[in-house]
């Protein structure tokens, strides 16, 4: 299959990446988040001889409601990062026109000043159709932006929903944010969401809304507390912060810090990026089992008769799958 005219050789693309060349980390991301058939070799070339390189940042998951200030804290908290020479990486699930497939949120443009950094990366994932295609391929760019010497790896979700298991699922510690003053706290956010923070930090703690942060600090460590322990046996910490007046900011990063040494000295750190390893590999094989049977030409043939008896109530829904598998099974 012939290779599209501006790619490079796949050691090439290593190469640039090693030497922390941003131009061709970018362009590697490009090659990773195609859909073309001839970019899968190369991507998979790509990913695989970066593999020893990887492994050395700290990956943090960054979640939120819509309106909680997500942006401005990730601008002042990786303004906080860079002041101290980390190299950091802001990669963003980022909805998608289902018109354009094109991107909406413009990460650049809304982190503007953290853009213009020289020690920070800023990369967005346009979501599209699926988001678990967005979290396999968020993966392995946060693996190439590991291997070009991210020291620290921030993932922001799109909002509440199943972005956040995607991401928890790649990250070693998750950051839950969270508005005061909006009613009552507790309903706006569902329990399976707080059950998989490692930190949740109310926003916008400033100003009029000071004592309203106090308030849902306090309503939320109560609530933390009706959870069953987590794997890590690390209690969920609760603290406020305002970006806007950079308060607190430096705070939240010495609690990620003290939950990074505590997972470290129990084993759960090393432990849980295993367990997310053998996590993307089933991902990975669901989702290739999965290519393989609707782009399968029987299946093509079949499929559209079938739903419509489905639809229309004429065929029980198991049975029908049970019909296109022994086709899919037979004709592989």
């Amino acid at each position: 299959m012939r290779r599209k005219k501006n790619r490079l050789e796949a050691q090439q693309y290593i190469e640039g990446i090693l030497q922390h060349d941003r131009y061709i980390l970018s362009r590697a991301i490009t090659v990773v988040e195609s859909n073309l058939k001839s970019d899968k070799k190369l991507s998979q070339e790509i990913i695989e001889s970066s593999m020893p390189y990887t492994g050395k940042s700290l990956r943090i998951g960054i979640t939120g409601v819509p309106g909680v200030g997500k942006s401005t804290f990730i601008e002042c908290f990786g303004k906080l990062l860079t002041s101290q020479h980390k190299k950091i990486a802001i990669l963003a699930i980022d909805p998608s026109s289902q018109l354009s497939r094109g991107s909406i949120l413009g990460d650049k443009t809304r982190m503007e000043s953290l853009a213009h950094d020289s020690l920070a990366y800023i990369r967005p994932s346009p979501a599209g159709k699926s988001l678990g295609g967005v979290g396999y391929k968020t993966r392995e760019t946060m693996l190439l932006c590991e291997a070009a010497g991210f020291e620290v790896i921030l993932i922001e979700t799109v909002g509440v929903g199943q972005s956040e298991t995607l991401v928890r699922s790649m990250v070693d510690c998750f950051l839950l944010l969270m508005l005061a003053g909006a009613g009552d706290e507790l309903q706006g956010i569902k329990r399976g969401i707080m059950e998989m923070a490692d930190i949740l930090t109310i926003t916008k703690a400033d100003s009029a809304n000071l004592a309203n942060a106090k308030r849902a600090k306090n309503q939320y460590k109560n609530a933390l507390h009706l959870l069953p322990p987590s794997h890590s046996n690390w209690i969920p910490q609760v603290a406020t912060c305002s970006a806007l007046e950079n308060e607190n900011i430096d705070g939240i990063w010495d609690l990620i810090k003290k939950y990074q040494d505590f997972t470290q000295q129990n084993g759960f750190f090393e432990q849980n990026r295993q367990n997310q390893n053998l996590h993307w590999l089933h991902e990975a094989i669901q989702q290739g089992l999965q290519a393989a049977f609707y782009n399968h030409d029987d299946i093509k043939k079949q499929l559209t008769t079938i739903e419509s008896l489905v639809s229309e109530g004429k065929k029980a829904p198991l049975k029908a799958a049970e019909e296109l598998l022994t086709i899919f099974k037979t004709k592989i």
